[in-house]
């Protein structure tokens, strides 16, 4: 699940990471009284107003914008507040902002330079550890970092059973640059930047930039967080920080349909039980020159309610050309997974688009026969290079 920045911030607060002070604010009114309240707390008199969206790239997007007074507070949030923000993470269709974060200015001068670093936490599957991932290069341009001075980035790999060492830590601070006072400061940070990791049981951290200041503090100053859904029910004060109003719509109507659904951007839409088999299908049809336009896994216990659910999610994408039901009967009959296909195309009519049922394993005959004698316009296929034929056919 991911949450917002001010939402992230206030985790790692509570595991005392040292964070750059904001207060949440949802009309220019309310961002003024932030700033305000802001100024009296820290005696701060500029302010950066900051869009509160699921996507990074929000400096670049023209979503975080630096506020000398109280006036350039009010005009900016009322910029930014509803604007339809695009990043390269949102796509061109962008996000609307329906939050800003009002924070300190904590680029303030000083005995010396203020510098931005890159730390990142997640699991490295390859290794079964953690990773703390980490750069000097923090800042708007990670990515290019990353792509083009892969050297740049130190990692650093923890063993889950024994946990982040201090050793590790103070490792991760020179590999930075970092000596004396700042580098324990930096050490610390690391630490507590674990501890939150693992005890609010996320997927990813990622801090950037983490800034030294010019008075030597080490501070979040921004904060994205990936929480294991699977986790959150040991969590319920984090699960309430959910906002569906960033999701996607036909994501939460599969949620809430009981089907497993990932929108994507091609033209082939994918209905199959089973994520192994939604893998190989999403496979065959990039192999047969189309493009897949979801993940799509109706589980085990396939029927005419839970395929129709799916029919209709599928349809509503309108870059779907075709539709691709690759189904195994293991623990469901393909005649039921057959007479499910038949029973939701009848009741949702109008289906001007190809549709292909691939039916392997249990009462697969029986299945094909089904689909067959339906007098629909449904082609059915047993084999899967049978199945890819048919969709690169629909799709010439």
């Amino acid at each position: 699940m991911n949450i917002h920045e001010y939402q992230a911030k206030s985790i790692l607060q509570s595991y005392g990471v040292n964070i750059q002070r904001g207060i949440v604010a949802d009309t220019p009114g309310k961002a003024v009284s932030a700033a305000k309240k802001l100024h009296q707390e820290t005696g701060i008199n500029w302010w950066v107003v900051k869009a509160q969206i699921h996507a990074g790239g929000r400096g670049k997007g023209g979503g975080v914008k630096l506020a000398k007074n109280l006036v350039e507070v009010e005009e900016l949030a009322k910029q930014i507040l509803g604007m339809q923000l695009v990043t390269h993470q949102t796509g061109p269709e962008g996000k609307i902002v329906h939050k800003v974060l009002i924070t300190e200015d904590v680029y303030y001068p000083g005995e010396s330079e203020p510098k931005e670093f890159y730390i990142s936490i997640l699991l490295d599957r390859s290794t079964s550890c953690n990773v703390v991932m980490a750069s000097t290069e923090g800042g708007m341009d990670i990515e290019e970092v990353a792509a083009n001075t892969p050297e740049k980035i130190i990692k650093e790999w923890i063993d889950p059973g024994q946990g982040l060492r201090p050793y590790q830590a103070r490792k991760i601070a020179y590999k930075l640059g970092l000596e004396g006072v700042v580098a324990r400061e930096m050490s610390r940070f690391i630490h507590s930047l674990y501890t939150a990791y693992i005890s609010s049981d996320a997927s990813l951290f990622e801090i950037n930039p983490v800034l030294k200041t010019s008075d030597n503090k080490i501070l979040a100053v921004d904060a994205k967080v990936n929480l294991d859904d699977n986790a959150l029910y040991r969590h319920p004060e984090l699960a309430d920080m959910r906002d569906i109003t960033e999701e996607d719509p036909l994501e939460l109507e599969a949620g809430e349909a009981g089907l497993n659904y990932v929108k994507l951007d091609g033209n082939v839409g994918c209905m199959v039980n089973g994520a192994g088999l939604a893998m190989a299908t999403m496979d065959i049809i990039k192999l047969s020159g189309g493009e897949p336009a979801n993940f799509l896994d109706v589980g085990g216990g396939a029927n005419a309610k839970t395929v129709e659910a799916g029919f209709r999610i599928i349809l509503k994408d309108p870059n779907v050309k075709a539709i691709l039901i690759n189904v195994f009967g293991g623990i469901v009959r393909c005649d039921r997974v057959a007479q499910g296909v038949v029973e939701a195309y009848k009741n949702i009519g109008n289906i001007d688009i190809p549709i292909i049922v691939r039916l392997q394993g249990t009462n697969a005959d029986e299945g094909a026969k089904i689909i067959n004698d339906s007098g629909l316009q449904v082609k059915s296929a047993v084999l899967l290079k049978d199945a890819a034929a048919l969709v690169k056919e629909t799709l010439a």
